[in-house]
């Protein structure tokens, strides 16, 4: 994992404390195009999963993950695809 992922890893398990939790880095996916930089980090999906987003709409949910993630996305990050779920 890289220096981005691993901070965006650590806030979002200390903000949330989900149940399950994937940082993909798709950067690779997205090489040439618009905010792509060729050292990486700057393409994630989220897959996460946890009681806080319980009662919350998807756009909710969305934006608390955004939120949480607000120093990336106003640095490295370009863009995020975020799935955000709770317990079953």
């Amino acid at each position: 994992m890289g220096q981005v992922q691993d901070r965006i890893t650590e806030t979002l398990t200390e903000r949330f404390a989900p149940s399950h939790l994937e940082v993909i880095d798709e950067s690779a996916l997205h090489a040439g195009h618009m905010g792509a930089r060729p050292e990486g980090e700057t393409h994630f999906r989220i897959r996460i999963t946890a009681e806080a987003f319980r009662d919350k709409s998807r756009l909710q949910r969305h934006r608390m993950v955004n939120e949480a993630v607000a120093a990336e996305l106003a640095g490295p990050v370009h863009a995020l695809a975020i799935s955000a779920d709770v317990p079953a």
